[in-house]
């Protein structure tokens, strides 16, 4: 019974190293269910960490200028500046890591 449950435990073991292997950028954004306070905290609390002169007026992300749209940039690069650990993009469970790049027209998720 106990090699049973050794073999299940490298199993998921090698499909968790492949999957850090094949993901080699990860992004984080907001989850649309966030309530707009959450989103809110998220960007004070990132941008009092790094910096998010990206989203001023007149920056490559500030458009369009909503919650939403700012929350995930500011978080995202909070995530890439800490080392896109897992828990980098947790913000209270309101984080979501992307395997697709989320960047769009000038606004690069770097």
């Amino acid at each position: 019974m106990a090699a049973k449950h050794f073999s299940h435990l490298f199993l998921l073991l090698s499909v968790g190293t492949l999957i850090v292997v094949r993901a080699e950028k990860t992004w984080c954004v907001a989850k649309p269910s966030s309530s707009q306070a959450e989103l809110l905290e998220n960007v004070n609390f990132a941008c009092s960490q790094v910096d998010c002169r990206i989203l001023e007026k007149g920056g490559a992300c500030y458009s369009p200028d909503n919650l939403m749209n700012h929350a995930s940039i500011a978080m995202n690069i909070y995530y890439q500046c800490k080392g896109r650990n897992p828990w980098n993009c947790h913000f209270g469970n309101t984080g979501l890591i992307s395997l697709t790049d989320p960047s769009y027209g000038g606004c690069p998720y770097e």
